[in-house]
């Protein structure tokens, strides 16, 4: 039942969001006015094969008339009656989908098919600007897609977010933290010379990449360089900092545990341990894990006075007690910065994905623990139906469609533009035959890619 949740998951996001990529392409394409032939959800036709073989569904409207068609190898003839209109359909192969426009070169069309003396309706016959503002209609359509789930998720489903000034007890240093510079109370205010106001950015994707981090240290600011370590070190479980700089209030204890048989009450605070006085949460944690199966004295304070216990502190650093934690005081989202901070996780998004392929291109990272496939992403929308989480991960996947899209590979939108836009510089058409060429590298190139990815998925299924 969970492969089946995550699998339904999947399909319905990317059918979303390739109806939406391949809809900018339509409304670019007829706002030029040029013909689209056919606009499908997933393909027809398997790779490599442009004659269609068979589709879900199919609508077109002929001489004024819609005519429908369920479960068919071929499209009816009356389609042939009207060639002005667009064959609308659901393919049978969930891999994408298409928008066929017409006298444009792709996985729908050849130079052969393009024998003919070219039409005013036709891509071929348009400006090179044109055209290339219909290439990157999908990819637009992406990106605005991206920002609307993104900032109406935070209106429906997150309401809130804490701002950084909100934390007056500031950061508590890891140990690699403290090696960098970083100390207790420091308290975050800019990553990369931009300002953070959501503490849910001080810990994203932004973080990984950091090259430097301004902190307020009483008062004064100052910039921590980071180093390029940091994306390997915090992706394998590695910490920078937390919230954990507040005083250390026992809620409750666990039964059975050292708490509970020394005598540790609810509501007690914890001020020393050993003698050694105890600011916050993160120093006890520290103290426990450094000093494990040993006994030491605590002293805490209630409303009754002190008292002091001796605690054996176990083999994992742990003594069996819950500790409040602050109630920070939050801000709701307003459409305005609902908005405002879609555009800044989707941009974060992309910058992290350009970032991350720069890494994998470098050598730096292995392709095989960074690209994930249709497989590793249904995992990611997990067992059970959440929809928090499906549509901030729809969102995230949109600006990944859209970051790939414009890679400059054959057979994908970016290696259009880059081809458009040489054509532009140069003032010459590449001829048709070798855009077919091209085409056909691109998607050797695709398929490849394809193979890869979905083998590595399997892979790590294992």
């Amino acid at each position: 039942m969970g492969a089946l949740t995550m699998t339904v998951q999947l399909l319905l996001a990317l059918s979303l969001l390739v109806t939406i990529h391949e809809f900018g392409h339509y409304l670019a394409a007829r706002a030029f006015g040029v013909r689209v032939n056919k606009f499908y959800i997933f393909f027809d036709f398997p790779m490599f094969i442009t004659e269609p073989t068979f589709a879900l569904f199919r609508a077109k409207k002929v001489n004024g008339k819609w005519i429908f068609s369920w479960f068919s190898r071929k499209a009816p003839k009356e389609y042939d009656d009207d060639k002005t209109t667009t064959e609308w359909g659901i393919g049978y192969f969930p891999l994408g989908g298409y928008c066929a426009i017409d006298g444009m070169v792709d996985e729908t069309t050849s130079s052969a098919q393009l024998s003919e003396e070219p039409k005013p309706w036709e891509f071929r016959t348009k400006p090179a600007w044109q055209r290339l503002i219909i290439m990157i209609g999908g990819v637009t359509m992406n990106v605005i897609a991206a920002v609307l789930i993104l900032g109406f998720s935070h209106l429906a489903f997150t309401k809130s977010y804490l701002p950084v000034e909100n934390v007056r007890e500031g950061i508590y240093p890891s140990e690699y933290g403290h090696f960098l510079g970083f100390e207790a109370g420091d308290k975050i205010v800019a990553i990369n010379g931009s300002d953070v106001e959501r503490y849910e950015d001080v810990f994203s994707a932004k973080l990984f990449f950091a090259n430097t981090i301004t902190i307020d240290r009483n008062g004064v600011r100052k910039d921590i360089e980071i180093p390029d370590t940091l994306y390997s070190f915090m992706k394998n479980g590695g910490m920078l900092f937390d919230l954990s700089n507040h005083k250390v209030v026992i809620d409750s204890v666990v039964k059975g545990m050292a708490a509970d048989v020394a005598g540790i009450k609810a509501n007690s605070q914890l001020l020393k341990i050993d003698n050694v006085e105890i600011q916050s949460f993160g120093q006890m944690r520290d103290m426990l894990d450094h000093n494990r199966g040993r006994t030491f004295d605590f002293v805490l304070s209630t409303s009754g006075g002190e008292y002091t216990v001796p605690v054996e502190i176990d083999s994992t650093g742990k003594i069996g007690v819950f500790v409040e934690r602050p109630q920070y005081e939050t801000r709701d989202y307003t459409l305005s910065t609902a908005m405002k901070y879609g555009w800044r996780d989707a941009m974060e998004t992309l910058y992290a994905n350009i970032k991350g392929f720069g890494l994998i291109f470098s050598g730096k990272e292995n392709p095989r623990e960074s690209l994930q496939g249709p497989i590793g992403i249904a995992k990611v929308y997990g067992p059970t139906w959440d929809w928090a989480r499906f549509w901030k991960l729809t969102g995230i996947i949109s600006i990944i469609l859209a970051f790939m899209n414009i890679l400059p590979i054959p057979a994908l939108d970016g290696g259009h533009v880059f081809l458009l836009t040489i054509e532009a510089i140069t003032r010459r058409k590449l001829p048709n035959k070798a855009l077919d060429i091209i085409q056909k590298i691109g998607l050797i190139i695709l398929l490849a890619l394809m193979i890869f990815i979905i083998f590595n998925d399997i892979l790590n299924l294992f």
